[in-house]
């Protein structure tokens, strides 16, 4: 809203810089050229049809019928106005013409006698002073008032446009809101059921490592409702969110689990959307690690100064049909989607599987 106001000040501002230019040039030119007021009276004359002819076009004709689809009546409008206008210019130039005509006249009858004594017969040296010539008079008007119903035409049309796509820009930038916040809410309660699961699956075998996992919890939590709706976080905000998270999962991994974690202890704490990684190191945990058979993950991230790569590779255990697969997709499918509408052009995400394993190649430049 601001902006637009400060726009349509800016406007305002050009058009008034415009016509003090238009107004002001003649003055400066008298003055300097040594010439008449008549000059000025024929200029601001036509300066003032003219410019009448401009903003009627401008500011009525093209918005209340060019632009309701009425071509009809604007085509029809248009001739009526410069019709109109014409025989207010003669009018006006004939006035004009008549009086520089008298004063011409004047100036003779008043003039001092010749070198010979002899005063000089009424206007026998007077270039008589009239209209220019009708036809000459009809074919400047049409051609500088044509120019004028056009410019003002392709000038409001620009204008007209230009709002329209910055309609469809605000439009398109509501919708993509809209989806990353839909996305975002997926992926909160997503996260939360399946990190619940682990808890569960913890309480039978160990109550005080349960309750510390429910305090971890309540941590990543508080940073999914509270830390992460703020927009934008900070690369070490999600390092520590994923670096408690891994805590989280290691409570109930067995020796037969072999996990290997590597973030930066240097970077550059870039701002970032959150929540980028932590769906691939979700799924890692939740498809990677067996109870019963040697499993790994391996985890690992590169910060450079404007960028991010990101790598996951962990085993892939198979599972029996039990339901739990059902939405085992989710989270990667989102993951995918957030980064096509945060990051379009900007990101690589590779996933790339085998019977045995199933990894993860992300790449992010955030310039």
């Amino acid at each position: 809203m601001k902006s637009d106001q400060n726009k349509g000040i800016i406007k305002v501002v050009l058009h008034l810089l415009v016509w003090a230019i238009l107004l002001g040039l003649p003055l400066y030119s008298v003055k300097r050229l040594q010439m008449g007021n008549d000059f000025l009276l024929i200029y601001y004359m036509f300066t003032i049809v003219n410019g009448s002819i401009f903003y009627i076009n401008y500011l009525f004709l093209t918005p209340k019928y060019f632009f309701q689809k009425r071509k009809y009546k604007y085509y029809l409008s248009v001739l009526i106005l410069l019709i109109c206008f014409y025989f207010v210019s003669d009018i006006a130039g004939n006035l004009i013409f008549s009086n520089i005509s008298e004063e011409n006249k004047t100036e003779e009858l008043n003039k001092p006698p010749d070198d010979r004594g002899r005063p000089g017969p009424p206007g026998a040296e007077r270039i008589d002073a009239g209209f220019p010539l009708r036809g000459g008079h009809i074919f400047g008007y049409v051609s500088s008032s044509l120019f004028l119903v056009f410019f003002s035409l392709g000038l409001r049309v620009l204008e007209r446009q230009t709002k329209i796509e910055k309609m469809q820009e605000e439009m398109e930038k509501e919708k993509l809101n809209s989806e990353l916040a839909f996305l975002k809410n997926q992926i909160s309660p997503h996260f939360f059921f399946n990190t619940l699961n682990n808890i569960y699956s913890l309480i039978g075998i160990n109550a005080d490592d349960s309750q510390k996992a429910v305090l971890k919890l309540s941590k990543l939590m508080r940073y999914l409702i509270y830390e992460s709706e703020q927009g934008d976080t900070k690369l070490s905000q999600e390092i520590d969110f994923m670096t408690n998270y891994i805590d989280l999962m290691k409570l109930r991994m067995n020796d037969k689990v072999t996990l290997s974690v590597s973030f930066p202890e240097k970077y550059d704490d870039i701002s970032m959307a959150p929540l980028l990684f932590i769906p691939f190191i979700e799924n890692a945990f939740k498809h990677g690690i067996s109870y019963r058979e040697k499993s790994f993950i391996n985890i690992s991230m590169l910060s450079e100064k404007d960028s991010i790569t990101f790598k996951c590779l962990n085993s892939r255990i198979q599972k029996n049909g039990n339901g739990e697969n059902e939405h085992s997709g989710i989270g990667l499918e989102n993951a995918g989607k957030r980064l096509n509408l945060l990051y379009p052009g900007k990101h690589e995400l590779k996933l790339a599987e085998t019977d045995n394993t199933f990894e993860v190649l992300l790449y992010i430049n955030f310039t």
